[in-house]
């Protein structure tokens, strides 16, 4: 699943070749891509035309295009395989193609969404007075957010009575993080993934923080982490990230600061890939 830094770089994509354009008409190619938007394909369609497109915006994981003349906005689920790409208006159909937006100007490009396994989709929103879509105003300020606030995130992670991994996780406390920045931000934490949330002091959760920035300010200058063609950006570009990962899909090679062999242990339906000297287990449960 992309991660804050792989949906910051679409939205920045989108933030150069799409915003303040006027929707000249939108086709809905496949059902399941607008499934979320409860009234249907032609009634996502029909709202978008003739609608100007605002500045994309981003919280964690969440990608959603606003429109300048209605209080409401286009929210992006990109799911496993989603992408968002802009590409001329006489480039070849994607075998995936699942909804086509023409603009009304000269520039010559569409926006497609192109879903490989149609777990993704776009759909239309009424905006809560922050600009949010409303169905994710319950999401926590992301850790590159400038609103962050680490001290209510200290307070609100010893509170939760949980383990670290679970924690940086919930998109309740703390959005964008996923599997892949979670265990390289505790690694260079040096923090286990079972870790109880309540054994941390605030320095330590302040250090756990700047870790999880550092690491996806990381990605981000090199377009995020791309395993497969399925991760890239508006251009179709992939990111390049995975080949500085410390701690993730390491199982059995040595650790980059001890040589320990890292470990990956099954964690949730997901993997948890660790270093057993550097990231000792906790001694007591959450």
């Amino acid at each position: 699943m992309p991660e804050l830094p792989e949906v910051e770089v679409v939205r920045r994509g989108l933030a150069r070749w799409v915003a303040q354009r006027t929707v000249e008409d939108a086709e809905v190619l496949h059902p399941r891509a607008v499934r979320r938007h409860v009234a249907g394909g032609e009634d996502f369609a029909h709202r978008l035309k003739g609608q100007r497109i605002g500045e994309p915006m981003r919280r964690g994981k969440y990608l959603w295009l606003p429109l300048d003349t209605t209080h409401t906005s286009v929210l992006a689920h990109l799911g496993m395989s989603g992408q968002l790409l802009v590409q001329p208006h006489d480039a070849q159909d994607e075998k995936h193609l699942r909804v086509r937006i023409r603009f009304a100007d000269d520039l010559g490009t569409e926006l497609r969404f192109v879903d490989q396994r149609t777990f993704g989709g776009l759909s239309l929103h009424e905006n809560t007075p922050d600009g949010l879509p409303d169905v994710i105003a319950h999401i926590a300020r992301d850790p590159l957010d400038p609103l962050f606030d680490d001290a209510a995130f200290h307070t609100a992670l010893r509170a939760k009575r949980t383990t670290l991994k679970r924690a940086l996780l919930d998109q309740s406390l703390i959005s964008g993080v996923g599997n892949i920045y979670a265990d390289e931000a505790l690694w260079r934490a040096k923090l286990h993934y079972e870790r109880p949330t309540a054994t941390l002091t605030r320095p330590r959760t302040a250090e756990l923080l700047g870790h999880v920035r550092d690491v996806m300010n990381a990605a981000l200058a090199v377009g995020g982490t791309s395993f497969d063609a399925l991760y890239v950006n508006v251009n179709g570009e992939s990111g390049y990230f995975d080949r500085s990962l410390d701690a993730y899909g390491r199982e059995g090679l040595p650790c980059r600061r001890c040589g320990t062999p890292m470990r990956r242990r099954p964690w949730m339906n997901r993997s948890s890939y660790y270093c057993p000297r550097c990231q000792r287990p906790p001694r007591v449960t959450a």
